[in-house]
């Protein structure tokens, strides 16, 4: 079928509904599996419920369903990602199509690194004023029919809720319906989908009419009151956030106040000035739902893309609270999810341009220091997969070493932890620098490393020993311990801790000789991992009730 196969090449491809007739009929379907999200939401902390300011990013593109529709990836130059997702709480895959079903390599990335994704259901002009009268103006028994239509929806491609945006007028009739409407949706989501949310844009009032109000106001407080959030419109000022945050109340994080980053119509600041509207909005404890950050992308072209994207979440960073993994195993090679070629244990294995957001990795902390430090993506090599990451910075003069913050951790630490780590320095001086891991521990009378009788860390910092074999067992999952390829450094590390709660994974490169002098580096990690010993000495459970379906030998 068209929906679900590219008629020219019968790839599989993400697909949207266009009407209320097709949202009423849909039914999940054999054709759909490709459709179906692969990767379970990844527990982070703090969890979104918590009390702190969120940031949710409305991904608006050329009308959506680009080369990112490709289920199976492409060989796309140039593709738009993005990797920032420490920063950001939630993420809207946002269309004009009446149902914006997410592309599943979206959900996949997001909920790799722990972000819940949203589609979309959007109505709007004379056609939507139509499916609104269709389906709100009448009785319960059809708004209820939507209400469990797009909770159905969800819950079958596993993505986790809805952006609804109702940009028409509406009958008496309807707009009476609606708030029971949102409140039934919201209800079917939460049951439907683990931490399912519904977040409602700003746009009808409670009496029907079209108006933006770029805010939260009695007028349309009663749709925010029937769901989990609202997303406000863009142009507001200064005395719009004061009234928010009085009447929101307990509720002022579930405001998600509207930044644009193309900056359209009367708005304190988009581009690289976003982080102007986020120190107004963070000012009043609000959340923010920055809308196109493609900008970057799309205004300042594909050429850069990469780098403009580092600088302008690096200006923004300041306002926006991270997140920390909380489980274990991490392991990443830092794909993007795109490349110039591919590479497997550090060798080029196929050149050319490709594309997949599904095979995206877990995505570290991209700090940047002015002029003395920089996180960034190298395309150009990598050890596997697409991309590795690049931290350039400088040792300053009369210091042994600096720590680079990778990830921020939460969780216990398990009693024997293994690292490991693949690296290569780059530059005339690199045999200066020495490489290694370290792991620091929330500071605790009780946190121990190694034996009891051992002194607790004064700072929390542990640096793990180096493993130049490895141990009996464990040789075929630390087989690479002391042997690199291909110009890669690899190295494994344990850890023995105590009663310790873990915190940082930082990159230390430091130098063999003091210097006087400002000593720059670049080395490049092409993959490091954080396993848990107890688990890795387990066997993993086998596959069983294999079946393959739908076969077709060309």
């Amino acid at each position: 079928p068209a929906r679900h196969f590219d008629t020219r090449t019968t790839e599989p491809i993400s697909f949207f509904l266009s009407s209320l007739e097709e949202l009423l009929a849909w039914q999940p379907d054999s054709n759909d599996d490709f459709n179906v999200s692969a990767v379970p939401l990844a527990k982070r902390q703090p969890p979104l419920h918590s009390r702190r300011p969120r940031t949710l990013v409305c991904h608006d593109m050329r009308g959506g369903y680009l080369e990112d529709r490709f289920i199976q990836g492409s060989a796309t130059r140039n593709p738009y990602v993005f990797y920032h997702w420490r920063y950001i709480d939630i993420f809207v895959y946002f269309s004009h199509h009446t149902v914006t079903i997410p592309p599943v390599c979206w959900t996949n990335a997001a909920h790799r690194n722990g972000v819940p994704v949203l589609g979309t259901f959007i109505t709007e002009w004379t056609d939507g004023e139509k499916l609104c009268e269709a389906f709100l103006a009448g009785g319960a028994e059809a708004y209820r029919a939507v209400g469990e239509q797009l909770a159905r929806i969800a819950q079958h491609y596993r993505f986790d809720g809805w952006l609804v945006n109702i940009e028409n007028t509406l009958s008496a009739a309807a707009v009476g319906n609606l708030p029971p409407f949102l409140r039934h949706l919201t209800a079917q989501v939460h049951s439907a989908v683990p931490g399912g949310l519904v977040i409602w844009y700003d746009s009808v009032l409670r009496n029907g009419a079209l108006r933006w109000q770029n805010e939260l106001t009695e007028e349309n407080r009663v749709f925010f009151d029937a769901c989990d959030g609202l997303f406000t419109n863009y142009n507001w000022k200064q005395e719009h956030l004061e009234r928010t945050r009085g009447l929101a109340g307990p509720r002022h994080t579930d405001v998600y106040v509207g930044v644009d980053v193309f900056a359209r119509g009367d708005v304190i600041g988009g581009g690289f000035d976003t982080d102007k509207s986020l120190r107004l909005i963070r000012q009043h404890g609000l959340s923010t739902a920055v809308f196109a950050p493609g900008w970057v992308y799309e205004h300042l072209g594909e050429e850069n893309f990469l780098r403009n994207e580092n600088k302008f979440w690096a200006s923004l960073a300041e306002y926006l609270p991270t997140h920390s993994i909380c489980t274990l195993p991490l392991a990443t090679s830092f794909s993007l999810g795109m490349g110039t070629s591919r590479f497997l244990a550090g060798k080029e294995e196929e050149p050319g341009p490709w594309y997949d957001l599904s095979a995206q990795e877990i995505q570290p902390l991209y700090p940047e220091r002015e002029g003395r430090l920089s996180t960034s993506c190298c395309l150009q090599d990598a050890w596997c997969g697409g991309s590795s990451l690049r931290v350039q910075g400088t040792i300053p003069p009369g210091e042994e070493r600096v720590a680079v913050r990778l990830f921020s951790l939460q969780m216990p630490a398990p009693p024997k932890l293994f690292l490991t780590l693949l690296y290569k320095l780059e530059g005339p001086h690199s045999d200066e620098f020495a490489v290694a891991l370290e792991l620091t521990t929330w500071d605790s009378g009780t946190c121990h490393e190694g034996n009891v009788t051992s002194l607790p860390e004064p700072n929390g910092r542990h640096q793990p020993r180096f493993l130049p074999a490895p141990p009996p067992g464990l040789a075929k999952l630390l087989a690479a311990c002391d042997r690199g390829s291909n110009g890669w450094t690899s190295r494994c590390y344990e850890l023995d801790l105590q009663d310790c709660s873990l915190r940082d994974l930082s990159l230390l490169v430091s130098r063999h000789q003091p210097s006087p002098r400002e000593t720059p580096f670049t080395c490049l990690l092409g993959e490091v991992r954080v396993l848990d010993a107890a688990s890795v000495a387990a066997s993993p459970p086998e596959v069983q009730s294999l079946s393959a379906s739908q076969l077709w030998w060309q």
